[in-house]
């Protein structure tokens, strides 16, 4: 069980029915019901990870999200009502590792908290060995296989796959992979990455046209599938 989760919401009817569903990951949930109490709570008992509604009433969630972003790594899911791809995008640039919009299923928010707990863990243990849906990754040295037989992947893709397993289970934005991939270069994210993704996906998914480990966020950018 994960230490301590904080959630930031001003409806305490939310907060409530969050600390409830995530009692059985975590030995404490704290609760915060404005930015300020939020931020100074982050700041102090530093949660394994947060929950953070954008529209808190004395701060918008996206500045707190940016203010937490600054001093720590600690994984950020948030919730919210908009459910614009601008809205999305500018919350992900602030720094939220996942966002969940409302009405929401507390199962399915459990499964997003997992996942983030499990990729802030394989940071802090630094890149490894990766097994994920039949394939063998192993970032380090540089392999990848399927049921033992080697796949080829160019420098490109190898950056790009580096980029989304480290940050599986995260969605990506278009800039922020394509900073990520290509840092000394100016052009179409959204149209570089399409066509990039269109040959990794060749090489590593099992059906590219219906794609399970590199998962299209309309509009927004990528996901790579949740490391188990």
């Amino acid at each position: 069980m994960t230490e301590c989760m904080l959630v930031i919401d001003d409806e305490p009817q939310i907060r409530q029915a969050l600390s409830h569903a995530m009692a059985p990951e975590f030995e404490r949930v704290l609760e915060a019901g404005t930015a300020a109490e939020g931020i100074a709570l982050a700041a102090s008992a530093r949660p394994d990870l947060v929950i953070l509604d954008l529209g808190l009433p004395d701060r918008d969630g996206a500045a707190v999200c940016q203010e937490i972003r600054a001093w720590s790594t600690m994984p950020i899911i948030v919730l919210s009502a908009r459910h614009s791809e601008r809205d999305k995008v500018r919350l992900l640039d602030a720094g939220a590792d996942d966002y969940v919009t409302k009405p929401f299923g507390t199962a399915e928010l459990a499964a997003r908290v997992r996942a983030q707990l499990r990729r802030a863990q394989r940071a802090a243990a630094g890149e490894g060995a990766v097994d994920i849906d039949g394939l063998q990754i192993d970032l380090a040295a540089r392999t990848i296989a399927r049921g033992g037989e080697p796949l080829h992947l160019t420098p490109t893709e190898w950056r790009l796959l580096r980029v989304f397993v480290a940050a599986a289970g995260k969605t990506l934005t278009h800039p922020q992979i394509f900073r990520a991939v290509w840092p000394d270069t100016s052009g179409d994210a959204a149209e570089y990455l399409r066509v990039y993704v269109a040959t990794l996906r060749r090489k590593i998914e099992r059906d590219p046209v219906r794609p399970r480990l590199i998962v299209t966020e309309p509009g927004v950018g990528y996901r790579f599938a949740a490391l188990d």
